[in-house]
């Protein structure tokens, strides 16, 4: 592989720095971003790949170009998003969610696919293992530890016995996370009920089903559309409503153990710098997220009839 010179499906636009003894600043570059649905943290993802490559000198405007299409959750419309960047000059694209993903990686095989808040790249079929991912695709995950956020609905509320989770039955990463919280439930003596749902006007009428004592809310792009639609039920039933969206907290979810987005997408940006400076997808291994936070709501605890504690509140303080 050619790293001074031309490398891969960049040679036609990206004339790498560091050959020889001449330092160069970045060519260059076209990306194609696409994300699945508008929600306030996939948008942070996205600001903190545009900030992270600002970083690294590659400037929108300057030297780079950048796309960004939305199906707004659309299934068809994404496979025409798909289809379109497959047939576009860009050099790099970047897939925000699993089924960008999934979709951008059956239509391109050659250019370099980088993807952010994909839970489980494997199960989803994007890579080969998170080491190795074998192919034109890698990114950064935004697993969870689903025990954790499980023991924290805990430490709010010692006294639940059952917990709901809605979830898109379309999307592979919330039928990951949902098998995760059933099998970590039980090592804490909890009980999972779930509710599948195919788009967000089936949200409330899901919520509604399940006799529960709190929900909790997984990395779900679908759910997270229609957050306001939980966070009725929970306020209307009494029953706490824990996140692992940050951003969902500020909607009315009484609390999360989740991703600090803007930081996965910077954490992402310097992914696609390696990428543009010669590291081959194949041979570059998916991340994990490097930063989690604690995120409280008092107020809409109060809602649902929950007081935070305060060793709850101290962490979220303390950005833990």
């Amino acid at each position: 592989m050619l790293r001074c010179a031309l490398v891969g499906a960049l040679a036609a636009s990206l004339l790498l720095a560091g050959c020889g003894n001449q330092a160069a600043s970045p060519e260059e570059v076209s990306i194609g971003g696409v994300t699945i649905v508008s929600h306030p943290s996939l948008d942070l993802i996205w600001e903190g790949v545009k900030e992270g490559l600002a970083d690294a000198g590659y400037v929108e405007g300057d030297n780079l170009t950048l796309e960004f299409m939305n199906p707004q959750g659309d299934q068809a419309t994404l496979t025409n998003i798909a289809n379109t960047y497959a047939a576009s000059g860009h050099d790099l694209f970047v897939a925000i969610a699993t089924p960008p993903a999934q979709a951008m990686a059956q239509v391109e095989q050659e250019r370099p696919i980088v993807f952010a808040s994909v839970t489980d790249p494997v199960a989803a079929g994007l890579v080969d293992s998170m080491a190795a991912p074998g192919a034109n695709v890698t990114g950064t995950s935004d697993q969870l530890p689903t025990d954790e956020q499980l023991k924290l609905l805990l430490e709010i509320d010692p006294s639940i016995e059952t917990v709901g989770i809605v979830y898109s039955a379309s999307e592979v990463n919330a039928q990951v996370q949902a098998d995760a919280a059933i099998e970590a439930a039980e090592e804490l003596g909890i009980e999972i009920r779930t509710a599948t749902i195919m788009n967000t006007s089936e949200v409330q009428q899901a919520a509604e089903s399940l006799d529960v004592d709190a929900y909790f809310t997984l990395v779900d792009n679908t759910l997270v559309a229609a957050m306001e639609s939980m966070v009725q039920v929970a306020e209307q039933k009494q029953a706490l409503l824990v996140s692992s969206d940050p951003d969902s907290v500020g909607r009315g979810a009484a609390a999360a153990l989740a991703t600090d987005y803007k930081a996965q997408g910077l954490q992402t940006a310097r992914m696609i710098v390696k990428i543009l400076e010669g590291a081959a997808p194949a041979e570059t291994p998916v991340e994990l997220q490097e930063s989690l936070e604690t995120v409280v709501n008092e107020e809409a605890a109060q809602r649902m009839g929950i007081e935070i504690p305060a060793s709850v509140l101290d962490r979220a303080a303390a950005g833990e």
